[in-house]
């Protein structure tokens, strides 16, 4: 009876699903069961309106990005409590953030930052700056500018691309339109990369990298685009990232999409998803691409109904394909026949910010 008992349960794991946090206005982090496909708890933020969600290393904890005051929020994944909260911003100061990731023990955020000066007759916009903010002191603790006129776009704002840290937590991946590899100590460069992360049709969020795609201890793999110097054809391909050497392969698939999200791959990792936008305005043609990534090859693809704004992501389970943002519905696909299944209405509008968890 021990090992029936043991399936039914394992079965029932499975029919439970896992659990999404997505951000919403005015100023609340929804938990939703998969399952059920409705929220279940509204985690209160104390900053304002979540911009962005990040998952820590240990999948323990999420850092929410608030848009009203530049803050951060800490949410313990247990317990759905706000544990640590605070903002950049004061009275005479705002700063704009992007590509916040915090350091493998939590206790630091890097991220490339604005700072805008309120003066008694202008604002005084500065020079991007690579900033370390401390999480125990609630503060920004170190500020390094950043290299000007650089090509690739390392600027700061939203230029710059997000942040991965390796987990010895000596290096920082900046991933934009190349991939420049920083010293976390004092930001100095280590190399340049010339791979470019796709151009993605979904929202652009001030805090998070390439947390979407596939990640083991030392490990990143994702989508980028690459250029040859001689006749600057665009291609997207694999790129697979040790963050504690720095070596990397990359395997090119095929011509670059005008748009492509973020690698989303499934629990077995053997199939990875992502969605590709070309065209504008009424002319904007979307797809699912599904990637077999035994082979490197796109197995699969479908095209599905493009939204003006929208964020795209992966069930716990890697069996569902999730749209949503900027509204109040989840659109739910069948991740092997691209066919939509349910709409789920939430009665929350979405900020386009998500995390799964089994």
């Amino acid at each position: 009876m021990k090992p029936l008992i043991a399936l039914l349960a394992f079965a029932c794991a499975l029919c439970r699903g896992g659990t999404l946090f997505c951000g919403a206005y005015p100023d609340v982090v929804l938990v939703i069961d998969e399952a059920q496909g409705k929220v279940v708890d509204q985690i209160k933020l104390v900053t304002g309106l979540p911009r962005s969600l990040r998952l820590s290393p240990d999948r323990k904890t999420i850092y929410v990005s608030t848009n009203d005051h530049n803050g951060f929020e800490v949410i313990d994944v247990a317990t759905h409590k706000v544990t640590n909260h605070f903002v950049l911003d004061d009275a005479t100061h705002r700063y704009r953030l992007n590509g916040g990731a915090p350091d493998p023990e939590g206790k630091v955020l890097y991220a490339s930052t604005t700072e805008i000066t309120k003066q008694s007759d202008r604002y005084v916009i500065g020079k991007p700056k690579y900033t370390i903010v401390d999480m125990a002191q609630q503060k920004i603790v170190k500020t390094v500018d950043e290299p000007t006129a650089t090509p690739g776009g390392r600027g700061g704002g939203r230029g710059g691309g997000g942040f991965e840290v390796s987990p010895d937590g000596k290096y920082l991946y900046q991933f934009g339109q190349q991939v420049t590899v920083l010293n976390a100590a004092d930001f100095s460069e280590v190399e340049k990369i010339e791979l470019e992360m796709p151009g993605p049709p979904m929202e652009n969020l001030g805090l998070g990298g390439m947390q979407e795609a596939l990640s083991e201890p030392t490990q990143r793999v994702s989508l980028f685009n690459y250029s040859d110097p001689i006749v600057h054809n665009r291609v997207f391909g694999l790129a697979r990232f040790d963050l504690n050497t720095r070596k990397f392969e990359f395997t090119p698939i095929g011509p670059s999409p005008a748009g492509l999200g973020g690698l989303y791959v499934t629990p077995d990792k053997k199939m990875g998803y992502t969605m590709s936008q070309n065209g504008v305005g009424g002319n904007r043609r979307c797809e699912f691409w599904g990637l077999d990534l035994t082979t490197t090859k796109l197995a699969r693809t479908a095209e599905v109904p493009c939204r003006s704004r929208y964020s795209f992501g992966i069930s716990s389970n890697g069996k569902k394909l999730y749209i949503y943002g900027a509204g109040f519905e989840i659109e739910v696909y069948d991740a092997v026949t691209f066919q939509r299944e349910a709409t789920w209405d939430l009665g929350h509008d979405m900020t386009g910010a998500m995390v799964v968890l089994p």
